[in-house]
Order: C-alpha cells, then structure tokens, then sequence
C-alpha cells in the first residue's frame, strides 16, 4: 500500500498525512473529553449527596492518599468550582471536536476528488 501511496502526487500525499493527523487529534480530543465527563459526574454525584446531609454531618475529603475531615460548606463550594470549571473545559473540547470535524469533512471530500479516476476523453 505504501507503494501505492508513493505513486501519488506530493499534493495528495501531504493531504492523506494530514487526514491521518486530523484522525488522530480528533480521537485525542474525544477521549479527553470522555475523561472529563466521567469526572464532572463524579462531581455531580459528589455534589447530590451532600444535598441529602445536614450541616452538622461529618464530612471526609481526599487529600493524596489521606482522607482528612473538611466543612460540608467548603466541600461544596469547591465541588461546584470544580464542577464549573469541568464544564468550561468540556465545551471547549466541545467546540474543538466540531472543529476537527469539519476539517476532517473537507479534507475527505478534497481526497475523494483528488483520487477519483479520470474519465477519458469522449
């Protein structure tokens, strides 16, 4: 196949090495944000379950490897900031997966008039 592809014009060449590129950002960028959305419900879980308790419960943090005791109140608030910031991070990825989308579009519709054979003369 190699053989196949060197026999290509450098244009067409240069626009596979890119498709593959493209290909390879875009599964990085979902992957990422699959990493990302598994942790915002995490946080999200996190977050309900403190609804439920009351002020006075006693509530355990991780810190590295300890579990220290922290205000229900100042979990929260960094829960949510966290939360927050997931979020934001999430549609940026968001944005850059549409992106990369697109390219990947135009870059394949390129690639399919460049290889389509030529029709001889009538």
């Amino acid at each position: 196949m190699s053989n196949e592809v060197s026999r290509l014009p450098p244009q067409v060449q240069q626009r596979l090495l890119r498709l593959q590129q493209l290909q390879q950002t875009l599964q990085s960028v979902l992957t990422q944000k699959q990493q990302l959305e598994l942790g915002l419900t995490e946080v999200e879980q996190a977050l309900s379950e403190l609804e439920k308790l009351t002020k006075q419960a006693v509530i355990y943090k991780s810190v590295g490897s300890l579990l220290v005791k922290a205000k229900k109140k100042k979990v929260t608030k960094e829960l949510k900031e966290q939360k927050e910031l997931l979020n934001m991070r999430i549609s940026v990825l968001g944005k850059q997966e549409g992106r990369l989308r697109t390219q990947l579009k135009d870059l394949q519709t390129k690639l399919q008039q460049d290889l389509r054979p030529v029709s001889p003369p009538p």
